[in-house]
């Protein structure tokens, strides 16, 4: 997200996290001169994203607008975790998964991540819409919670209530409840959480 007004009104519907992009290749950049704004309640988390950013410039930036967590979706080792870790930073790590995916490769990074993201792979870092076979995360058996993510929206509902694992902790949202890249719906974003919470799920939404 990236404009003040649509992000009060989004927060305003009780999402758990908020997300902001600081990779200048994505369509939902933040931009050069962004300032997070003063009117965003303290009990929604804010999530920066990073592709393969400088280490201290997460650092800088994660000061700057009081993020909670990082979001890592490049091709970070593990090393890069750690030295932000011995910051008190908060990290999501994300995974890029197709049908050969080897979930072997998130082993090194459980030391040191918080979660996990699983995002479907595709030719950009992020942000390509399109879902997943979720059974592959079957294939999963590793102790870091995670995020769902891949244009994941309201009609997916259903699909997310028969999904089932022990560690799944929360979804990521995005294209699927928006009007344009960076611009929220609110009323699908309204949807989507209020269906959450008549469907009991424990699962948060970003």
């Amino acid at each position: 997200m990236r404009e003040h007004a649509n992000m009060e009104a989004v927060a305003s519907a009780g999402p758990d996290y908020l997300g902001f992009i600081f990779y200048p290749h994505s369509p939902r950049y933040v931009g050069d001169h962004f300032k997070m704004p003063h009117e965003l309640p303290t009990n929604v988390k804010r999530v920066g994203v990073f592709v393969n950013e400088l280490a201290a410039t997460v650092v800088s930036l994660v000061l700057q607008h009081k993020l909670d967590v990082v979001q890592l979706h490049g091709d970070e080792p593990p090393s890069y975790l750690e030295h932000l870790k011995a910051r008190g930073i908060k990290i999501i790590k994300v995974f890029r998964v197709d049908a050969d995916f080897d979930f072997a490769t998130t082993t090194p990074y459980e030391r040191w991540a918080d979660y996990f993201l699983f995002d479907t792979k595709g030719k950009q870092y992020g942000g390509n819409s399109m879902k997943f076979d979720w059974d592959l995360l079957t294939r999963y058996a590793g102790s870091v919670p995670f995020f769902l993510s891949g244009g994941i929206g309201p009609a997916d509902v259903t699909a997310l209530k028969n999904f089932k694992h022990t560690q799944w902790h929360a979804i990521d949202v995005n294209s699927g409840v928006e009007l344009e890249p960076g611009l929220k719906d609110l009323q699908k974003v309204k949807r989507l959480i209020q269906d959450f919470k008549k469907l009991n799920l424990k699962e948060e939404a970003l």
